[in-house]
């Protein structure tokens, strides 16, 4: 587990080019970072605030924020645990179910185009695979689906590299098909009749993806590249199917599984993510990417109605639309967004309503027990705030 205390103010980074880094990304000059004033006394808050990320006990962390007229970055601690290597500034990382929301964007393309429907059942598109121990495609919408009020169990449980170092170790390199891991969600009883109930699921976006590629005749890494990488020029997005490598910069990723021993997983066959977890980002590109979501130009205004109606999740404590969680600001209303995680990069993304600021932060291992909360806040304050 990693310590909660700062580490001595994170000096193994502050050095060296960490220390430039650092003066670059809060706009002060390499001397001024090297002042041994507390980082958490800096006057930059976005920094005050990455600082206090890393300071819960992450390895690296990198934010970047942006609103009208102003954009920001800051980034603290390593990109490699035990050495003072910075974080790279637009590294790429696995966005973990964040990739949710690029699937639902697809799928209400689709209904905007008239090529399907929201209340279309699974078994339409995808006959007789969703059968067994009380699951039934008959009975499950699309809606249902992307809105996790299926009641078809999640995969995740039977997927061992996700669940201890010795399940890594072993199957870091499994290529999982879409009907394979369909067929392991299947083994459990339906959690509740669909449309009764709320409950996470990545099977339920593993199985739009499957409908994107029944409906389209491209699999679902095409039409995301297609319809939504390519033109709006998410240059450090990709989906890399099987491919178990993160191409381009990136900090290494680590995993406690639990335990006081921290474990190197960067290196992963991501497949089991099809859908509902496989994309790899940058902070830039996801800011850009939720800014073109809320600001209407990658969906109609009927479908972006759709995704940002929200019923109650109470197993995430939020609301929750099409791929889409909601959530209340400190500041008054709510804002849109997806946290994520795939073994020890874990992000956390929001997006004002209209889709004029944006705030995407993560971190590249689990960090302490107060680290989720404290990116979070990060996405709150720059959220809320004003005048910058």
């Amino acid at each position: 587990m990693f310590a909660l205390r700062r580490r001595r103010r994170g000096r193994l980074v502050l050095t060296g080019s960490a220390a430039v880094l650092l003066a670059v990304s809060t706009g002060l000059t390499a001397a001024a970072s090297e002042q041994r004033a507390d980082p958490l006394q800096r006057a930059d808050p976005l920094q005050r605030e990455v600082d206090a990320i890393h300071a819960s006990g992450a390895v690296g962390t990198m934010a970047e924020v942006t609103s009208p007229g102003s954009h920001g970055t800051a980034r603290a601690g390593a990109a490699e645990s035990g050495t003072g290597k910075p974080m790279p500034q637009d590294g790429r990382f696995r966005i973990g179910s964040a990739t949710k929301t690029f699937t639902a964007t697809v799928v209400l393309q689709l209904v905007g185009e008239g090529r399907m429907s929201l209340e279309d059942t699974v078994e339409r598109w995808l006959p007789g695979v969703v059968r067994g121990n009380g699951n039934d495609g008959r009975q499950v919408t699309v809606r249902q689906l992307l809105q996790h009020t299926s009641g078809i169990p999640d995969v995740l449980p039977e997927i061992a590299a996700l669940h201890s170092a010795a399940g890594y170790r072993a199957e870091r390199f499994r290529t999982y098909t879409p009907e394979k891991l369909v067929g392991l969600a299947l083994r459990d009883s339906r959690k509740f009749d669909p449309g009764t109930a709320w409950s996470y699921s990545n099977t339920n976006y593993v199985l739009a993806a499957m409908i994107i590629r029944e409906v389209t005749g491209h699999s679902w890494a095409h039409e995301l590249n297609d319809r939504i990488i390519r033109p709006l020029g998410l240059r450090g997005t990709s989906t890399p199917g099987p491919f178990p490598f993160i191409p381009g910069p990136h900090a290494r990723s680590y995993a406690s599984y639990g335990t006081g021993t921290s474990t190197d997983v960067t290196v992963l066959n991501p497949s089991m993510g099809i859908g509902s977890g496989s994309v790899i980002s940058t902070t830039h590109d996801l800011n850009r990417f939720y800014a073109a979501l809320l600001g209407g130009r990658l969906l109609a205004p009927a479908q972006l109605d759709e995704m940002t109606t929200t019923v109650d999740a109470p197993e995430l404590g939020v609301r929750y639309g099409l791929g889409l969680g909601e959530l209340p600001l400190p500041c008054g209303g709510s804002y849109f967004g997806h946290p994520g995680e795939l073994l020890g990069y874990h992000t956390w993304s929001g997006v004002t309503r209209d889709g004029t600021r944006t705030a995407v932060v993560y971190v590249t291992s689990d960090g302490g027990p107060d680290t989720q909360q404290a990116m979070s806040t990060l996405v709150e304050k720059e959220l809320c705030r004003t005048g910058s």
